[in-house]
């Protein structure tokens, strides 16, 4: 590729879920893909042993510690090491060997999960130019098709009442893509970007065939699925249309931090595509958004602190990327834009919780203040509109969306007024805004709850009228009103609230200390895990089965200053935060410790670590997933993906403040000699965001010094990464595997096996 980027100190954003980010798979949303399972063998009078990991002695120094790692020579960059796979492969046995006692068990909890799903399904069709786009699901089949259907009468108006037509008079279903004929060569199989031209007739989607993030882009003919040019190897899967006939698309450095912009034109050579920009600090990640109006792409330049944008004019594109913020540690914007005017959302250490401006196209300096900063009210993305504005906020620990009407493009634009708030029902909830109409009145959003399946409703901007469009079907004689959702506060040591959501079923639960519960928590990276709807869920709550989430610091569910106070130096106040939440629950009778079980992931996996090592009296079982809890020698090592860039969110380990603080809660460094509870850790060979070798060593080292002979179980999932399996019905048999752990490891499994 050529190297004529842009160089020198302008940076840009990553979008709000980052690549860079050891997360999402945090969020019960994106987490359907829990792990495997462990528990006592059941009817086998005699277990086999565990495999024990070689020690060999490993020292590293640094401000006068010395630290001993024996097990660091389970990282292999390379995944290929005979030596290494070996040992992965007899945890995966070992841990098979564990679950064989209660495999009939577990295939009766799959059977009951995948008999909740309407396998032939369809999204919610949305009206897109001419066509209604969704997604379509088979019967029987593990991954989805991209459809369109053309509208009948395209000329009309939108309406929160359109429907698309079905039958053998409505015009014809055209199937673009279908994952199910593309993953069959495939072991692992992920598209990650989908997007259609501005005028119709191509699509380009980016495609990830071994879990390891790193993406093929293909282009094709919306109508015969011809492949157009070569595809583009090697990039992430942040990938816009510039117009008709080019795509900007991002690429990784060696340590996959997205470091450059390209702009490709269709038909030409990858080698031949021009550097837009070259972010060379490695603290900065790249990302790329397209506005609504189809007019502009932002790249932006990204730190955990910091981020700037740039902007190019999809008609302009030989005019190359022009500053729209510039570059100033601690500022922190996005944009948008509409008519005449970017629209900024700009957040700083005074304006924490972020301001809405805009400023003309033509004279980006000349800013106004829409939406002024509120220390009670976070805004988290705005949604542009030709005549609104939908804003997505937090207020006392709850999503909700207000919407604006926007003055004519002619006229200036001043403070916003009489913003209309879309009500919801239950005590706790998850609301998205969706993708919609630029041109319509209609915004659409998704609602669920702990007790509500997700729901797609269409909302007249002008009338305030809700539609819904489709809801989640769940099988098998589902009742809402037989769940109760609740939110309570826990007290944390140092008296500060934390909200916990709570779901259960109310014909079974006793609520006397003696109903087993399952508490699950994330609280890292400003992400918030609101209470959502999960179908398989329903085979803890059916078996008397109390969920909760705590909603602790670290997280954003409170605001910027609840991620603030659990990161960098106050990061223990996310552990001591979840152990006050798990205490809380004990006391008002929710639970009790011989029944409490415990599940994170990602960085929620870290939360589990170190809780296991602070209070491991506190729980029954635990399941970390994908955990990251090598933390210090993690952050000590460049070469490691995410490594530099995640220095603002964990503190910087070659400063000897950081150093002791990130070592003081390490879970890998932080294993004791002393009873742990059952435990189930997981992990991915390919996985870019958090190293096999982490959760290997960390089981390896448990094994070594705990003293108890409770259960611990890896698995590792040797064709997959940080989402593990890929198929829908893959990612119900590791729900069924980590249920079925943590029923055996509660003693609720019938003697028959039967559920």
């Amino acid at each position: 590729m050529n190297s004529d980027c842009i160089g020198g100190v302008l940076h840009l954003r990553l979008l709000l879920f980052s690549t860079s980010h050891r997360i999402l798979a945090g969020h019960p949303k994106i987490s359907a893909s829990r792990r495997l399972s462990t528990a006592t063998m059941g009817s086998q009078s005699q277990p086999p042993s565990p495999p024990l990991a070689e020690k060999v002695k490993h020292e590293m120094e640094l401000f006068g510690d010395v630290r001993v790692d024996n097990y660091y020579w389970l990282r292999d960059d390379s995944r290929s090491d005979p030596k290494v796979i070996s040992y992965l492969q007899q945890e995966n046995a070992y841990t098979e060997a564990m679950m064989s006692g209660t495999k009939k068990f577990e295939d009766e909890i799959y059977a009951e999960i995948r008999g909740r799903i309407k396998e032939d399904d369809m999204s919610a069709p949305l009206r897109k130019g001419p066509y209604y786009y969704y997604s379509r699901t088979l019967e029987g089949k593990e991954y989805v098709q991209y459809c369109r259907r053309p509208i009948p009468n395209r000329d009309a108006p939108s309406s929160v009442h359109d429907t698309m037509p079905t039958g053998p008079d409505a015009p014809p279903e055209h199937v673009i893509l279908d994952e199910n004929v593309k993953a069959q060569e495939h072991g692992f199989y992920r598209i990650g970007a989908f997007k259609v031209s501005p005028n119709h007739k191509m699509v380009a989607y980016a495609e990830d065939t071994k879990g390891d993030e790193i993406y093929t882009v293909y282009v094709i003919d919306a109508e015969t699925q011809a492949p157009i040019g070569k595809p583009l190897v090697g990039v992430t899967s942040n990938l816009e249309w510039a117009g008709n006939d080019a795509l900007v698309y991002i690429t990784m450095d060696e340590i996959l931090r997205p470091d450059k912009a390209w702009l490709h034109k269709l038909g030409a050579d990858q080698s031949n595509d021009s550097c837009l920009y070259h972010e060379k600090d490695d603290m900065f990640s790249l990302g790329l958004e397209a506005s609504e109006s189809e007019k502009f792409l932002f790249i932006s330049s990204e730190s955990k602190i910091t981020r700037f944008v740039f902007y190019l004019e999809v008609s302009k594109l030989e005019e190359g990327l022009k500053v729209l913020t510039p570059r100033i540690i601690g500022i922190d914007t996005s944009v948008s834009h509409r008519g005449n005017h970017f629209f900024i959302q700009r957040r700083s250490d005074e304006f924490f919780n972020s301001e809405l401006l805009a400023c003309p196209v033509d004279n980006t300096s000349a800013t106004t203040v829409l939406i002024p900063h509120r220390a009670s009210v976070k805004i988290q993305y705005i949604q542009l509109f030709s005549d609104h504005l939908a804003v997505s906020e937090r207020e006392e620990g709850l999503p909700k969306i207000t919407v604006y009407r926007l003055p004519e493009v002619e006229e200036p634009l001043v403070n916003l007024e009489g913003g209309k708030s879309v009500q919801f029902i239950d005590p706790v909830y998850s609301v998205d805004l969706s993708v919609s109409q630029f041109s319509s009145t209609i915004l659409r959003f998704s609602y669920s709850s702990l007790r509500m399946p997700k729901s797609v409703y269409d909302y007249d901007m002008n009338t305030g009228e809700s539609v819904l469009k489709k809801i989640e079907t769940v099988l098998g004689g589902f009742d809402a009103s037989n769940y109760v959702t609740e939110r309570k506060w826990a007290t944390a040591s140092d008296g500060t609230q934390i909200p916990i959501s709570i779901v259960y079923q109310k014909n079974l639960v006793k609520l006397d200390g003696s109903d087993p519960m399952l508490l699950y928590g994330y609280g890292s990276y400003e992400i918030c895990i609101d209470p959502d709807f999960k179908a398989s869920r329903l085979s803890l709550l059916d078996r008397g089965f109390i969920f909760a989430i705590a909603h602790i610091r670290g997280g954003g569910e409170m605001g910027r200053q609840w991620y603030e106070n659990g990161k960098f130096l106050k990061k223990k106040n996310t552990f001591t935060d979840f152990i006050s939440c798990a205490e809380y629950l004990i006391e008002q009778k929710y639970c009790s410790k011989e029944k409490l079980c415990i599940e994170g992931r990602s960085a929620g996996g870290l939360l589990i670590g170190a809780v296991l090592n602070m209070r491991p009296d506190l729980w029954k079982a635990a399941v970390a997933g994908v955990p990251f809890v090598d933390v210090l020698t993690t952050m000590l090592d460049p070469t490691i993906p995410l490594t530099t860039s995640e220095w603002e969110e964990w503190g910087d380990p070659r400063k000897e403040e950081f150093y002791f603080y990130l070592k003081s809660y390490s879970p890998v460094d932080n294993v004791k000699a002393q009873n742990y509870p059952d435990i189930l850790v997981t992990a991915g060979l390919r996985d870019p965001r958090v190293m096999y070798s982490e959760p290997a060593k960390f089981v390896a080292k448990l094994r070594d010094m705990k003293t108890d002979d409770n259960m611990l179980l890896l698995k590792c999932e040797l064709g997959a990464g940080h989402f593990s399996k890929s198929g829908r019905f893959e990612r119900l048999q590791e729900d069924a595997m980590t249920y079925t752990f943590m029923l055996k490891a509660l003693n609720m499994i019938p003697a028959s096996g039967s559920a």
